[in-house]
């Protein structure tokens, strides 16, 4: 099983085929656009077994599985209190388990902008996450903690962690968070400003089938997005629906 993970940094209409080069059964694609309402015929063919969320057209989050794997939809609120949180996109995939898209956004809060979204998110739906994959951008990194904040990103890694969910990158590294040696984002392309601020987080009893997992070169990547993919792969398949 292979699963990707980019932001594209928009017109993934123009890009897809690109991400595609790196056959995945699931890719999740953060500030992409509405396959649905894309004037854009390859592309709709494509992204034909899709979910996507945004309340741009243009801009959104989406889910694109291959042909033959069921996706479904789930009812998770995004709602913590009065606030609507965003963006996340939960699904099953083939009946067998939960997948989270994420792309955190600074939602107009000062105070709970970006791993603070998650961390309101985290707060309802927790116990739905148990044994889940949780994919995307999170817009986050503990070098970004602040010392009086209960949501930082080291407490949400805690957090995860409390629930059976490890970040993939750092189990197979071996790297601590905030010690990443291969940055996920160049900040508007500057090779000289970069981060890593993106992550795979799945069960820690798959750790022995994880077989690989890589982050794109920015010598092959940055032409087309100031995020690299992520591609993570286990020893087992996703069973095809025929």
């Amino acid at each position: 099983m292979k699963i990707v993970t980019w932001n594209c940094n928009g017109g993934f209409r123009k890009k897809f085929e690109k991400i595609f080069e790196l056959d995945a059964d699931v890719y999740v694609i953060q500030e992409c656009e509405d396959p649905i309402r894309a004037n854009h015929p390859n592309f709709q063919n494509w992204a034909k077994n899709h979910l996507w969320i945004g309340e741009s057209k243009n801009k959104g989050l989406g889910i694109f599985v291959k042909e033959g794997i069921e996706l479904e939809l789930l009812d998770w609120p995004d709602k913590y209190l009065d606030h609507t949180v965003k963006y996340f996109l939960p699904c099953r995939i083939n009946r067998s388990f939960n997948l989270l898209g994420v792309w955190t956004h600074r939602n107009n809060s000062p105070n709970f902008g970006y791993i603070g979204q998650f961390w309101k998110y985290f707060k309802i739906n927790g116990e739905s996450m148990k044994d889940s994959f949780i994919v995307g951008d999170f817009n986050s990194n503990v070098i970004w903690d602040e010392w009086d904040r209960w949501w930082n990103h080291s407490d949400v890694v805690r957090e995860l962690g409390d629930i059976g969910l490890e970040s993939l990158y750092h189990k197979f590294h071996g790297e601590h968070q905030g010690k990443e040696s291969i940055p996920t984002l160049y900040f508007r392309k500057s090779k000289a400003q970069f981060y890593h601020i993106d992550y795979i987080f799945g069960p820690n009893n798959l750790l022995p089938s994880l077989s690989k997992f890589e982050i794109g070169k920015h010598e092959d990547w940055l032409y087309f997005s100031d995020h690299m993919p992520i591609v993570c792969e286990f020893s087992f398949p996703i069973t095809l629906n025929q």
